[in-house]
């Protein structure tokens, strides 16, 4: 195989209906079957904010921050993510490409930015995929303790690579039907939970006394406040997805709206809702609460609310559930992986092999080379060297805030653009809310967070600096920065002008996709528009 460089200096100069000359350079990427219908692109769009962050890490957050400041947190971040989803939906309606984001990093700011983004995701989601199959074997010891995890693990990863063979109809079907169980599993949740706080089943009353109790509702103040934001914001991430499957989005211009309208309302009523009951159930000194890992699901949160309803298999319920949970995140880091990877090398960014695509639509090469990556990263964690695989983990830790910066800056720019070569915001399939208040309040959001994340590792009761600590919660900003001096200097890209930028090339217009934005719907369409 053959990398084919780009030649950033090689353009064809057009000019737009507003006479505005700019300089197309894009390949089309339009490639893949395009074969994911609404219900698939609104369960993808769910199914990535319902994951361990809420099943289990919950738990952690409720005792370091308390019922109020978990609360606060998370809904913080569920209002920053619906700003950074937004910004994406509205640009990858406009342009519906499997690169998304990545690309359009590309196009939009410099070809050394899109690269660095690209492949900072790329790892991101190798090393997300991986430990979440380490995880899934964990939790099938639950039930076989004394089959080894390295076995589950395996044949995991294969049904995630079945999944994945055979185009995105198949795994849209299966994301589909994963996220349907999780959506069910916390609306059931959270029935339980308002009549267990409400004293109607399990004898107590619970109200809000557990917000009352000594060192409540704010646990440590605004320092607890900011080590549980981290937690939260990583709970949230996977929640991209949706711009990526814009790419083999059946109809991306009415479908990727629909979904990420939902992501508001969904986050409120899953995320937020959920949170709430925990902290009114349970006090956040239950010592069951620091020990809610993946190791020991029996304690999750959610588990102990059940629990207090009378429901004693509860962890075997929470147990299943979370498995599915797991599995579908695996899945869809490999789905996620190997369009990265694919569109990538339509830039001639990456070897252009993985830009070949099967019968069924399905990029094959970079199918089978991010599935060797994820095995050979589980089994470092499993049978090798623990601490090289808290390294890798650590590098990705960052990506998913690096990631959504990058969406919010480059929304920035495409609507400069956008404006500026004289397109017209009504021809949007999807216009952002509350530009530009909103990318705005994204990035700055989410740079505040990346700076907080290791303060810790400096600002502690023992007055000590421990260097390990602080290089692992960092370590992926200079990895983001090498990779863009990198390519900038191999290269000798340039950063894009406005005037420059290419809005043409698989565009839904050019794609031939008519917008639904207008469409006029009655009350109950879109109540139902909401929840289907």
């Amino acid at each position: 195989m053959e990398m084919e460089m780009p030649d950033h200096n090689d353009y064809v100069v057009d000019k737009n209906e507003a006479g505005i000359e700019k300089k197309e350079k894009f390949h089309a990427q339009d490639n893949l079957n395009r074969t994911l219908k609404g219900r698939h692109m609104s369960m993808i769009a769910i199914g990535g904010t319902i994951g361990t962050g809420l099943f289990v890490a919950s738990g952690g957050v409720l005792s370091k921050a308390g019922p109020a400041g978990a609360l606060v947190a998370y809904a913080l971040m569920g209002l920053i993510v619906f700003f950074v989803m937004t910004s994406l939906a509205e640009m990858s309606t406009f342009i519906p490409v499997a690169g998304s984001f990545n690309s359009f990093a590309d196009r939009f700011v410099d070809p050394a930015f899109g690269f660095a983004i690209a492949y900072n995701y790329w790892y991101s989601w190798i090393v997300t995929a991986a430990t979440d199959l380490v995880a899934a074997g964990i939790i099938v010891q639950f039930w076989l303790p004394n089959v080894s995890p390295v076995v589950w693990s395996f044949v995991l990863m294969a049904i995630v690579v079945f999944l994945n063979l055979f185009g995105a109809k198949l795994y849209g079907e299966a994301e589909f039907w994963l996220a349907l169980i999780k959506v069910l599993a916390i609306v059931i949740f959270i029935i339980i939970g308002i009549l267990v706080a409400a004293g109607a089943v399990g004898g107590t009353t619970y109200g809000f006394k557990n917000w009352s109790i000594p060192g409540a509702p704010f646990v440590d103040g605004f320092p607890g406040l900011l080590n549980v934001f981290v937690t939260a914001a990583f709970s949230f991430q996977g929640t991209e997805i949706v711009g990526v499957t814009a790419g083999e989005s059946s109809n991306p211009s009415r479908d990727v709206p629909k979904a990420i309208r939902s992501i508001f309302w969904r986050i409120l009523l899953f995320y937020v809702l959920t949170i709430l009951l925990i902290g009114m159930v349970i006090p956040y000194t239950d010592p069951d609460l620091l020990n809610a890992d993946i190791d020991s699901i029996a304690i999750s949160p959610l588990v102990i609310v059940l629990k207090k309803s009378g429901i004693h298999s509860a962890d075997h319920i929470m147990n299943a559930i979370i498995l599915t949970s797991v599995l579908s995140a695996g899945n869809s880091g490999l789905y996620l992986t190997s369009r990265t990877l694919y569109s990538l090398a339509c830039e001639k960014k990456s070897f252009k092999k993985f830009a070949d695509v099967s019968r069924g639509g399905t990029p094959l090469y970079s199918l089978a080379l991010c599935s060797i990556c994820i095995i050979g990263l589980f089994c470092l964690s499993l049978i090798g060297n623990q601490v090289i695989y808290e390294w890798f983990v650590a590098f990705s830790g960052i990506a998913g805030l690096i990631s959504w910066m990058g969406i919010s800056f480059t929304h920035l720019r495409f609507r400069k653009a956008y404006k500026l070569q004289g397109y017209n915001l009504e021809d949007l399939p999807y216009q952002a809310s509350f530009y530009p208040f909103g990318p705005y309040f994204g990035f700055f959001g989410l740079f505040f967070i990346t700076l907080a994340q290791g303060y810790q590792t400096f600002i502690n009761s023992e007055h000590k600096f421990y260097a390990s600590e602080f290089f692992q919660s960092y370590i992926g900003i200079p990895i983001f920065i090498v990779l863009y001096i990198i390519y900038k200097f191999t290269m000798k890209t340039r950063y894009v002008r406005l005037e420059e930028m290419d809005l043409e090339t698989d565009s839904y217009i050019h794609l031939g996709f008519p917008s639904s934005r207008h469409e006029k719907l009655t009350f109950w369409q879109k109540i139902l528009d909401l929840f289907t």
